[in-house]
């Protein structure tokens, strides 16, 4: 990856506006900024969420706190808690994430 034209900023999470994505179960908060091509994301999942669908968006997903369970398409299972990422590139695996009590994530695609 290579950032260009990106003068210093400094982003107030709190101030940026959240869209409420459904899931096959539950919901995901999303506060989003876009920099070029690049998408970064506080992504918060209530408890009891599963994604709706397999993902092959390649990310860098950083667990800022709750708990984490990515499942690959291949039957893989991994679960992240507060401090722990994972990353992956377009196209490579697909995946789908749920989490039982909640989390919230930092990720960059």
């Amino acid at each position: 990856m290579q950032i260009q034209d990106l003068p210093f900023s400094v982003t107030d999470w709190q101030g940026v506006e959240k869209t409420t994505h459904k899931g096959e179960t539950g919901f995901a908060y999303w506060r989003t900024r876009q920099f070029g091509d690049i998408r970064v994301r506080m992504v918060t999942y209530s408890a009891g969420y599963l994604a709706d669908h397999w993902c092959t968006k390649g990310h860098i997903l950083f667990c800022v706190s709750g708990e984490l369970n990515t499942v690959l398409k291949d039957g893989r299972t991994f679960n992240l808690s507060a401090g722990m990422s994972y990353q992956v590139a377009d196209d490579a695996e697909p995946h789908r994430s749920s989490s039982s009590e909640g989390a919230t994530l930092f990720i960059l695609d």
